[in-house]
């Protein structure tokens, strides 16, 4: 195999992304799509002007028969002339993706369904079961302070008796942040939390679940489950939208309750991590348990994707590192992430070969573990 196929031909196993718009797209919609933020661009000023949206009219043009670099205002009325159907299976089919992974949990009522991204893709879609959302679900549903936490675990254990789920996640770095007590709270400590947490959602109508005590519930209830069905618990680490404290999602602040559970054997998966890919990368080194990626970070940085993925590669073991695009929406975020991974990994492993320091069949060995086989291995696809 030339060494410019070197991650060419994986059917990749995207461990980390959400589901697609099923409808056509406004211009507004669409440039805010390209953004983390919650509110439009400053006025004179668009989204469209920066690293990721660059990267999407270089690489994603041509997939809808569209010159690089076209205008955006010219991909977006491309965009609704071909439809977002055909938008989806266009991109999903160019991706190269063999498996789905995706978050049920983040603004489902938006989203196309994790059955609907396998028919698009024409690819197996396996699902994550996001513990806040679950959480938030339970609150709605009237349950009362002394009996939430059972309900919770009950609602919980119930999601992942579904047969296609294979995981649970925490947005603790969201909601509370990482820089916490790792401490298993008592039953009255969650008790008053609950009782607190209903009594505001009573008064503001805001379902919310940023409590602290809460949520170390929640991590420790999931702890409890993915012990004992093999399951890894993902984590959202560093970059995100403006709910985001950047200097308290280091993943280092996990370390208290990554090693009281070391020994439970589950997998942890440390989600995207830029800024703090190296640090993630230095957890992976040290925790058998610990996984991690660099995810849409390939995105949204744009073309200085490359630097990423040294990065990613200094340290973390072969057998620890994921793929994932975190793709949200948008199609081309999944086309987009994959092509960026498959050349970011060919290019890092090609120069390692150049500079022997490598030969074409450990490449090769390498590719296959970070791209395909490490995630079918923790994820028991």
């Amino acid at each position: 195999m030339p060494v410019d196929d070197i991650a060419d031909a994986l059917p990749l196993v995207d461990h980390h992304c959400h589901g697609l718009f099923p409808a056509d797209l406004d211009d507004a919609r669409l440039a805010d799509s390209l953004s983390e933020a919650f509110a439009p661009a400053p006025p004179g000023t668009s989204h469209w002007d920066k690293p990721v949206a660059l990267s999407v009219r270089r690489w994603c043009a041509p997939v809808l028969d569209l010159p690089p670099l076209c205008p955006p205002a010219e991909y977006a009325e491309r965009r609704r002339a071909l439809g977002a159907a055909e938008v989806n299976r266009r991109f999903l089919a160019a991706t190269g993706i063999g498996t789905y992974i995706v978050d049920s949990g983040n603004r489902p009522e938006e989203l196309c369904s994790v059955t609907e991204v396998g028919a698009i893709a024409s690819a197996p879609a396996r699902e994550i079961v996001r513990m806040e959302s679950v959480a938030e679900g339970v609150a709605r549903g009237g349950v009362s302070a002394a009996g939430y936490a059972q309900a919770f675990e009950a609602a919980v254990r119930s999601a992942v008796g579904d047969e296609n789920v294979v995981g649970l996640k925490s947005i603790l770095a969201y909601r509370a942040t990482l820089r916490i007590d790792y401490g298993n709270p008592a039953p009255a400590e969650v008790e008053a939390a609950a009782g607190r947490w209903l009594a505001e959602i009573e008064q503001t109508g805001n379902v919310r679940l940023v409590d602290q005590t809460l949520e170390r519930h929640l991590i420790w209830a999931g702890a409890d489950i993915a012990r004992e069905r093999g399951f890894p618990i993902q984590f959202h680490i560093g970059m995100g939208d403006p709910d985001i404290e950047l200097h308290r999602v280091d993943p280092s602040h996990l370390t208290p309750w990554v090693k009281e559970v070391e020994s439970w054997g589950f997998p942890i998966t440390l989600l995207h991590c830029y800024p703090f890919h190296r640090e993630a990368g230095l957890m992976a080194e040290n925790f058998p348990q610990v996984y991690c990626d660099v995810g849409f970070a390939l995105n949204w940085v744009g073309p200085s994707y490359q630097r990423i993925m040294d990065e990613a590669l200094e340290l973390v073991p072969f057998t620890k590192q994921l793929f994932s695009t975190d793709a949200f929406g948008l199609a081309e975020l999944y086309f987009l992430g994959a092509k960026r991974f498959r050349t970011a990994l060919t290019r890092a492993l090609g120069k390692w070969i150049d500079d022997d320091e490598c030969s074409v069949t450990e490449a090769e060995r390498i590719a296959t573990l970070i791209g395909v086989e490490n995630a079918r291995r923790i994820y028991r696809l």
